[in-house]
């Protein structure tokens, strides 16, 4: 025995060459407890330098997956609602408090973070900080250090320490309810209070407010609960994005460090897709509980918009994204009064104005959320013509993006079918033999031909 093989005696060959190689047949016995039935003896000097100089090459190979993990799901792709410094950059949470108003029609939404996760504005001797209100203040609201602590009774510390949405009904009759004057909470009837969090950390609480006792339906409600925990799992991917820079950067980093980020980043990649969709399919909800229409009716339009894609032959990614764009094709309709779409009388023309003008209205809430910036150019040309005659642009034939062209037609031929408040729903047949008539007028005449296909 080498006087090497005398000093690792009894450390394990696994050790010394630190071995995290997927495909090393070692480290799956390794990995199976099996270890212990390998003799030391039968592995040579010359099989630890070969799996040493393995290794060598596990680092870099683990450094440049992680550094494309980071490239290819850049921020870009997420809420970028971290690594602020001064309470100037705080105003995007004003703005996400006022979108959030708008979609759910509440009048007041109040965003809290944890001190650490509230970067530049952790001076506070609280533990919640409010960084963002949809109300307009006259003067800095961070001055105020307007917050909660940890251990006291508030209901956004309740629910932020248990994970739990709080609601109360009938916030006046409510002794445990203290209201925050400097945020207009002697007026609130009805509040709610949802946690944000994820399986790897709380990061604080939304709460909405109503001042005439109007409860949220549970379809907002739903919407409100994975927004709070889109934000929660964006924020977990871009903390960790910023530690995985820094960590391929050392020079001692090992292999298990490496290993154990890639498979974070990886589960936490997986959740934030996980819940985009989510989301979309919850706010095609909303937008569907505001109209008459019946409430799976974007989802029967977005189904449609991907089997015409998936004939087409089209791509994975594209078939995602046309079939997210035909569930929120409406979107701008959650920013309308909900009375607008159940009036049985005639509409009045800013009535009117309000429904054609919806989509600029959607398109502008959609570019706000990064992750569905894509869908934007689908959403805003699907009510073009084929012959040039539709909206917005009057674009005509193969310059309308063919998603759009595709969320028309499948909108089309689910209204056709549906019944609706001045009409029954039309047989498979009549709506296709009306499409066929307007093939080549409204309709792409190639895409008919794969509706019929799909239909017939």
């Amino acid at each position: 025995m080498t006087d090497k093989q005398k000093e690792n005696k009894n450390v394990s060959v696994f050790s010394r060459s630190e071995i995290s190689l997927e495909s090393d047949p070692l480290e799956e016995i390794f990995a199976l407890n099996l270890g212990d039935f390998i003799s030391e003896h039968l592995i040579s000097d010359e099989l630890v330098q070969k799996i040493s100089k393995k290794n060598v090459d596990k680092h870099e190979s683990l450094k440049k997956q992680l550094k494309e993990l980071i490239s290819i799901y850049s921020i870009d792709n997420t809420l970028r609602i971290l690594g602020f410094s001064s309470k100037e950059d705080y105003v995007i949470y004003n703005a996400i408090a006022k979108t959030i108003r708008q979609m759910l029609e509440i009048d007041a939404c109040h965003v809290f973070l944890s001190k650490e996760n509230a970067m530049g504005l952790n001076t506070t001797k609280n533990d919640l900080l409010l960084v963002g209100s949809s109300l307009n203040f006259k003067d800095d609201i961070y001055e105020a250090e307007i917050g909660y602590k940890f251990d006291d009774k508030s209901y956004v510390s309740q629910a932020y320490k248990n994970n739990k949405a709080i609601e109360i009904k009938d916030s006046v009759k409510d002794e445990n309810f203290k209201a925050i004057l400097l945020l207009s909470e002697d007026k609130v009837k009805y509040y709610l209070a949802v946690p944000m969090y994820n399986n790897m950390q709380k990061v604080g609480v939304i709460v909405v407010e109503n001042y005439t006792g109007k409860i949220l339906s549970s379809e907002f409600k739903e919407l409100l609960t994975v927004t709070a925990r889109l934000f929660a799992t964006s924020m977990s991917l871009e903390k960790l994005t910023e530690e995985t820079d820094k960590l391929i950067n050392q020079e001692d980093v090992t292999i298990s460090q490496l290993q154990n980020n890639r498979a974070e980043l990886t589960a936490l990649i997986g959740d934030l897709s996980s819940e985009q969709q989510w989301f979309v399919e919850n706010l095609a909800k909303a937008v569907d509980a505001k109209s008459s229409f019946k409430n799976n009716y974007s989802h029967e339009v977005a189904d449609l918009a991907k089997e015409i894609s998936t004939k087409l032959g089209l791509n994975e990614k594209t078939k995602d994204l046309i079939y997210y764009a035909a569930l929120l094709r409406n979107i701008g309709k959650i920013t309308l009064p909900e009375e607008l779409f159940n009036k049985k009388e005639k509409l009045s023309q800013e009535d009117w104005d309000k429904l054609q003008n919806h989509p600029n209205v959607g398109v502008s809430i959609l570019m706000s959320i990064n992750f569905l910036s894509e869908v934007v150019p689908y959403i805003t040309y699907h009510k073009e013509r084929w012959d040039g005659k539709g909206e917005p642009e009057g674009l005509k034939g193969q310059s309308i993006p063919l998603g759009s062209r595709i969320i028309g037609l499948a909108d089309a031929y689910s209204a056709l079918t549906s019944q609706r408040a001045y009409r029954n729903a039309m047989t498979k047949e009549k709506a296709l033999e009306i499409i066929q008539s307007e093939s080549g007028i409204k309709w792409d005449p190639e895409l008919v031909k794969v509706l019929f296909e799909l239909k017939q």
